[in-house]
């Protein structure tokens, strides 16, 4: 049985080896219309999941799906190799498997297939979740349910010799305009993703709150660092075709994951990129260099003439900046 990578979003319609592969955008998609039909999420972070895996667990859990001797006793000398430090110190090691290792993410999906969805799906076969490598979603329909579930997987994970983070663990109420109970948690990141409440047009000029997912704060910070450690401002020696050609398809790629729900909260990364855009005509030109406000100018006029360059200029967010 062929065994799918960590990086897979496990749900809970389909046995383990035998489902459909599945995108983060799924996993988003479905997480939305539950947190719409359930007013309780229970979040959860496994805290160093590749340093605490047990070893005789994993074995057994590989045993159930391989019989081949060659690769158990391979698997089995990988693991519990020793590890030789800087200083030549030799440090033996009973559990975990090494992080960046070639089979890590494998071994860990089969360990929390067993550790959790497996026992999710036994034990609390009325709780919906979805798991995305050590971090996992359960909804409930009550706050009560919500912490006996809570409590149930905290010590189902200790069973396992897994610990859950504590400050990345905990309840969250799925707060909007028709559940307006007070609670100290009404937000919660999954898959890049913030989930809270958010102003959503409800057609004929309705606007109200809804429970909607869109790209969170650290997402957005690795965005503009990534900007910021490609000095765009420095490459004078090129065209704006060149720079279209070096950093168009970044764009694509950050348009069409972060863009897919609630697109609008991506203008700060587009207008951030357009700043970096203004610098480099102030250094291209020498007329421009004292003149921020018309190197804007020029930059909004080459956006509206050439809006193929880059993605962003096809949707518009040049508009208004001037």
């Amino acid at each position: 049985m062929l065994l799918e990578p960590i990086l897979d979003p496990i749900f809970d319609d389909n046995s383990f080896g035998y489902r459909p592969r599945k995108s983060a955008h799924d996993a988003i998609e479905v997480t939305r219309t539950r947190c719409w039909q359930y007013d309780w999420v229970v979040e959860y972070d496994i805290q160093g999941l590749f340093d605490n895996i047990d070893h005789q667990l994993l074995l057994k859990a590989l045993r159930h799906h391989c019989d081949c001797k060659w690769i158990l006793l391979y698997v089995e000398r990988w693991l519990t190799v020793s590890l030789q430090t800087q200083e030549g110190t030799l440090i033996v090691r009973d559990k975990g498997t090494p992080q960046g290792g070639v089979v890590s993410p494998l071994l860990a999906t089969l360990f929390l297939h067993y550790a959790f969805d497996a026992w999710v799906r036994r034990e609390l076969p009325t709780i919906p979740f979805c798991r995305y490598a050590d971090d996992g979603l359960l909804h409930c329909s009550s706050y009560q349910e919500a912490e006996s579930v809570l409590k149930r997987i905290g010590d189902r994970f200790r069973a396992c010799g897994l610990i859950i983070h504590p400050s990345k663990t905990g309840i969250i109420y799925c707060k909007d305009r028709n559940r307006k109970k007070k609670f100290d948690r009404i937000s919660f990141d999954f898959l890049g993703f913030t989930f809270r409440p958010r102003r959503c047009d409800g057609g004929k000029g309705v606007v109200h709150s809804n429970f909607l997912p869109a790209m969170s704060r650290p997402s957005r910070k690795a965005i503009t660092q990534e900007i910021r450690s490609c000095p765009i401002q420095l490459k004078t020696d090129k065209s704006l075709e060149d720079l279209s050609l070096m950093f168009d398809r970044r764009l694509r790629g950050w348009k069409n994951y972060y863009g897919r729900f609630y697109p609008s909260a991506m203008r700060c990364v587009w207008q951030h990129f357009n700043g970096y855009l203004v610098r480099w005509v102030r250094r291209k030109y020498k007329r421009f260099a004292q003149h921020k406000t018309q190197a804007c100018k020029y930059v909004v006029h080459i956006a509206r003439a050439n809006q193929n360059l880059f993605m962003h200029w096809k949707l518009g967010v040049f508009r208004g900046w001037q």
